[in-house]
């Protein structure tokens, strides 16, 4: 007899189930309609959501279940309804098929029949259901619910007449943005999705509720009636608002980008996407968008031709004499950090940098791939954060994080801020900037104390003298015992006037515990600027150094004054260099007052180019939107400059050949731009010492406003009018403001500046906290620096 085909094992944690006469092995505990699903077999859902709890409401995914040989007594949904073995299930049959179009007639009772002037037409759910499983005529004639609209803020549109009641909109508050800002008010005909008390929404992944509903009850409040879904067109793109680099669709109709959507990406940002990576596209339309090239004649800037104003620019660049810096917005391309770097050294400088809040520089930072990539964090046991709000600096790194915290991870934080975080954390130390540093070195000192020894003899000298009480050696056996820890540094240590110090402890308590050390890139591109060598190599100026004493010629690449440490120097640079070319996308009052030549260059969504995220995954984009007037890819431009100046690789014509370029000169650039050796870069500079205080003064805690970190961002009106974005202020601690006779709105001197006064026990005593980003106080010390208050 022949033998026979064995009949493949199957697992341990899996069972067989037919559904539709197909034989399937699923996982256990599994539901029925996520093993449909792997199956590619087709279940009507509007409540069910894979990356959402399930909830059941909605009844739309009925089917005809069988187990032993009966049939259950009615049909079940298939979202709640876990597998089992030997378990038959039919979506087509006849009692499958009418429980779904039973369900669909009683979801329209109350539907109104509006869709063609719902913004959700041809991109709907409900639309497309009813096709499939709705009546062509209703057999209702009483009157529909109406239901009151609530105003949800300046990003979501809401038309609450249209919801079915899915919840889908409140398990991503809940579960996703952990705010739990919208739940189910009344019961059974009477329900209803809200807010209850009609505030705006707080949270800065709101826009994800547009995404999940299945019918037009909330929709994206800027795009409104601007189009129909089917006169865009999708065009791959990513988020440059932080270092996530979150995947996403941009809609463009005739050229003009109108709105993004997420783009699956499991390793980046899975299908959510943050509010500003959403809705920052309005800020390319601002109204001082620069358009025209321009250069100074007799004192006033002009409009001209490209190739008068490249040969401008050239001739004054010509006669520099190797005095001339470039200050480089960290959302550039690295195709552009290339050639920008490749032009500066061209003409003999090495005064070129990306880190524009960088404070200091005494260990020459520069930007890492995380240790343990984005994906991975919420797997990881223990998470120790300093100085950092990652719900503020990269949203979706937020999110991950909670999940792991939601899987019984603990989390701690050292911080100058007790930033409002959306999950429990294990414990936390709140120091102002002065003893941030101290924090952090105890821990150091306690990871000592566990028998790990400092590679850097500076480190070692600043923990001798000092103690570590049970809290440290605690956190340190709890980093060191978890199967997977992590440690982030985030922008309030990175930006922080003593930031080597803090930098430095981190790293060692990281190694001491086998836990992975991830530092948060400050900008879009930070990494890939750093790869590209957009940083000064030995002899060359940093960002600080060019700052203090600019440079006679200075360049600035998509750059503001908001976008440094330091407002009033930069402008002062800019204001008394003898030539300043302002390569970038908007031209300012500042630009408009200061700049010699103004080149206008296209942002992220309008070029090609590719980004570094903080993976160190390169990401490739192309251009999705026209440019604006006679604006150009930057790249062009620099490859047109650099030709009038008669330098050396600049003869390409694609941006492949730059790519071509880059991939020749990586190692050498590698080597080449960091002016420490290895070993320096992973110890702090003997001479640096952590800062402090004057005493009777106050210090600066300076966080970047989440809606004012880059040009584009201030220009975009809808977050411009978020809650999240205040307006300037100075926060103090109740306790220091009743010192001063300060109370709650009262209005202050603030180192010559007048600010209201904000109360909030979240500051430490000794602190004041002033968002960076604003115009108002650009004039202010900066992060860490004394602050004079007074009543005003």
């Amino acid at each position: 007899m022949s033998a026979q085909p064995a009949a493949p094992a199957v697992p341990p944690d899996h069972v067989t189930v037919e559904i539709d006469g197909r034989s399937l092995v699923v996982p256990k505990n599994s539901m029925i309609i996520q093993a449909a699903d792997k199956a590619g077999i087709a279940i009507p859902r509007f409540c069910y959501h894979d990356k959402l709890p399930i909830a059941a409401n909605c009844r739309m995914c009925m089917v005809e279940v069988e187990m032993g040989g009966k049939p259950m007594p009615k049909p079940q949904p298939a979202c709640a309804t876990p597998v089992a073995d030997g378990m038959k299930i039919q979506t087509q049959s006849q009692r499958a098929l009418s429980a779904q179009r039973n369900v669909m007639e009683f979801l329209l009772i109350n539907h109104p029949l509006d869709c063609p002037i719902c913004d959700q037409g041809g991109e709907c759910e409900l639309q497309d259901l009813s096709m499939g499983y709705g009546r062509s005529v209703s057999r209702f004639v009483e009157q529909k619910r109406t239901i009151p609209d609530e105003d949800l803020g300046p990003l979501v549109e809401t038309e609450m007449t249209r919801c079915i009641q899915c919840t889908r909109c409140v398990r991503v508050m809940a579960d996703v943005a952990g705010t739990y800002e919208l739940g189910g008010m009344e019961r059974g005909e009477r329900l209803q999705i809200g807010t209850y008390v009609g505030k705006p929404l707080m949270s800065e992944l709101s826009g994800n509720v547009i995404d999940v509903c299945p019918v037009g009850a909330l929709t994206n409040k800027p795009f409104r009636f601007k189009a129909r879904a089917w006169e865009l067109i999708a065009r791959e793109s990513i988020g440059y608002h932080d270092a996530l680099g979150s995947n996403l669709w941009l809609h463009t109709r005739r050229g003009e980008v109108l709105r993004a959507v997420p783009r699956d990406n499991e390793a980046i940002n899975e299908c959510w996407l943050s509010d500003r990576d959403r809705y920052s596209n309005d800020g390319l339309r601002a109204a001082d968008r620069a358009q025209k090239p321009m250069i100074r004649r007799n004192g006033e800037l002009v409009e001209t031709t490209w190739a008068e104003a490249l040969a401008f620019v050239a001739d004054r660049l010509r006669q520099a004499g190797g005095d001339v810096g470039a200050l480089v917005a960290p959302l550039t391309s690295n195709e552009e950090g290339h050639l920008l770097a490749q032009l500066l050294r061209g003409l003999g400088s090495d005064h070129i940098d990306h880190r524009l809040r960088t404070l200091d520089f005494a260990d020459a930072p520069v930007a890492t791939p995380f240790e343990m990539p984005v994906a991975e964090i919420e797997k990881a046991k223990t998470i120790l954060l300093v100085g950092c709000n990652p719900r503020h600096e990269i949203p979706l790194l937020n999110h991950r994080i909670r999940k792991a915290a939601r899987a019984g991870a603990k989390v701690y934080a050292i911080n100058p801020l007790d930033f409002e975080f959306n999950f429990e954390l294990a414990g936390k130390t709140i120091a102002a900037p002065h003893a941030l540093v101290d924090a952090l070195l105890a821990l150091a000192k306690a990871a000592n104390n566990a028998g790990h020894l400092p590679e850097s003899s500076a480190l070692a000298q600043a923990i001798a003298g000092l103690a570590a009480d049970a809290s440290t050696q605690a956190l340190i056996k709890q980093l060191a015992d978890a199967s997977a820890s992590v440690v982030i540094l985030g922008e309030s240590a990175v930006q922080h006037p003593a930031a080597s110090w803090l930098r430095a402890a981190a790293r060692f308590v990281a190694k001491a515990t086998n836990s992975a050390y991830n530092e948060i890139p400050a900008g879009a591109n930070a990494l890939g600027l750093s790869r590209a060598g957009v940083l000064p190599r030995a002899g060359g100026r940093d960002a600080a150094a060019m700052l203090a004493k600019p440079p006679k010629h200075l360049i600035v690449y998509h750059a503001g004054s908001q976008d440094t440490s330091a407002p009033a120097a930069y402008d002062h640079a800019r204001s008394t260099a003898d030539f300043h070319v302002y390569i970038g996308a908007y031209a300012c009052k500042g630009v408009q007052r200061t700049a010699h030549a103004v080149l206008p260059i296209g942002l992220p969504p309008e070029i090609d180019g590719s980004y570094t995220n903080l993976d160190g995954s390169v990401q490739t984009l192309a251009a999705a939107a026209k440019l604006p007037g006679d604006a150009r890819p930057g790249w062009k431009v620099l490859r047109a400059l650099g030709s009038a100046l008669s330098l050396d690789g600049f003869g390409f014509t694609e941006i492949d050949e730059v790519r071509a370029q880059m991939a020749a000169a990586s190692a050498g650039a590698a080597s080449a731009a960091i002016p420490t050796t290895m070993a320096q870069r992973q110890g702090i500079a003997a001479e640096a010492t952590p800062t402090s205080v004057l005493a009777g003064k106050f210090a600066r805690i300076a966080t970047t406003a989440i809606y004012r970190a880059d040009a584009v961002l201030r220009r975009t009106p809808a977050l411009q009018a978020h809650p999240l974005n205040r307006s300037a202020c100075v926060t103090l601690h109740p306790e220091d403001a009743l010192a001063l006779g300060l109370g709650n709105g009262a209005n202050a001197r603030v180192s010559g500046v007048a600010l209201p006064v904000e109360l909030s026990t979240r500051v430490p005593r000794g602190g004041a906290w002033v968002e960076a980003g604003h115009a108002a106080t650009a004039s202010l010390p900066p992060y860490g620096g004394a602050l004079d208050i007074v009543k005003a």
